[in-house]
């Protein structure tokens, strides 16, 4: 499968570059980026044939099959739907939307072209988190409350890599989207009470720095999420599974019981990055003619209940 990354020379295009690199059955033709020295660098550096900053010209290109768009959250829904008109495949980066009308479109554009679209919820994929869904699934665990800590310090507009960019990024419709979409996942039912809090907006950012969210559904289990812009400390998302047959903590891809006693995962899954194994159902998804897991419509109830939760912040 014949690849184009966009944002290619961000925190994540980089990450996603780097996982490709480990999967025999794709390779990277083409990369997008919005500077051309940096772009062009870039693709001489890694060796893909083709640069440029305009993502129309690498979609008329007949050496692209699909698109991994990790691109600024504002832009993801219209990219993604001008790749599937296009008629490439695309994978794009969480948030598939930051509204939920452009979700619904985008599931609309997926289902008439029959395309494979996919949304980068990587928390699925992680192999701590397959493991407790693994575990559910068998019925060897019953999930009763998922408390979860998003912490990160940005007062500024800086990515992963402490790197300024020009966008802003936002607590509910990216952060919290990981979780709400995990907490659906996990449990396997839709959220049927939800409740949100915030603290007050920043003057510069427009944003809410803090948020407090919480989310039940009809089997009983909850979902306490706890997110910060303003915590100056350890930075991440960690989550804490209390269920019925034991307490687990996951952080990113490692777990580790109540009691922090780290957990084997050998065998979960064919790599330990939770970015590679996204990137694998992607690629894997469209060889073979399925859906994939995460497929932009598996995900719009996520986004059904984020659009609860910010009708519920817009009324306070």
């Amino acid at each position: 499968m014949r690849l184009c990354v966009v944002g290619a020379a961000g925190a994540f295009g980089i990450k996603h570059l780097d996982a490709i690199a480990n999967i025999p059955e794709a390779t990277v033709t083409s990369v997008v980026g919005t500077k051309p020295d940096v772009i062009k660098a870039l693709a001489e550096e890694r060796g893909i044939p083709h640069y440029c900053t305009d993502l129309a010209e690498a979609l008329a290109r007949d050496d692209v099959d699909g698109v991994i768009l990790a691109t600024p959250t504002q832009m993801h829904a219209s990219q993604a739907i001008q790749c599937l008109e296009a008629g490439k495949h695309v994978m794009v980066e969480i948030p598939m939307a930051d509204n939920i009308e452009d979700a619904r479109k985008l599931v609309e554009v997926q289902q008439r072209t029959g395309l494979v679209a996919m949304s980068g919820q990587t928390r699925r994929f992680n192999p701590s988190h397959q493991w407790i869904h693994n575990k559910v699934q068998a019925g060897e665990l019953k999930i009763q409350q998922m408390d979860v800590q998003t912490y990160f310090f940005r007062r500024t507009n800086t990515n992963a890599k402490g790197q300024a960019r020009s966008w802003t990024d936002h607590l509910l419709w990216h952060h919290a989207c990981h979780t709400v979409d995990l907490f659906q996942y996990q449990t396997g039912e839709t959220t049927s009470k939800v409740q949100a809090l915030q603290g007050p907006i920043h003057p510069d950012l427009g944003i809410a720095m803090d948020m407090s969210i919480g989310m039940k559904v009809p089997g009983g289990a909850i979902c306490t999420l706890s997110l910060s812009f303003n915590n100056d400390g350890p930075f991440g998302t960690f989550f804490r599974y209390i269920c019925d047959n034991g307490t687990y903590l996951a952080r990113y891809d490692d777990l580790y019981d109540g009691k922090e006693n780290k957990i084997d995962l050998t065998g979960v899954a064919v790599s330990d990055n939770g970015i590679e194994l996204q990137d694998r159902e992607f690629i894997a998804a469209v060889i073979e003619g399925r859906e994939p897991n995460s497929s932009v419509a598996q995900v719009l109830p996520a986004m059904e209940t984020l659009h609860q939760l910010e009708q519920l912040l817009n009324a306070e």
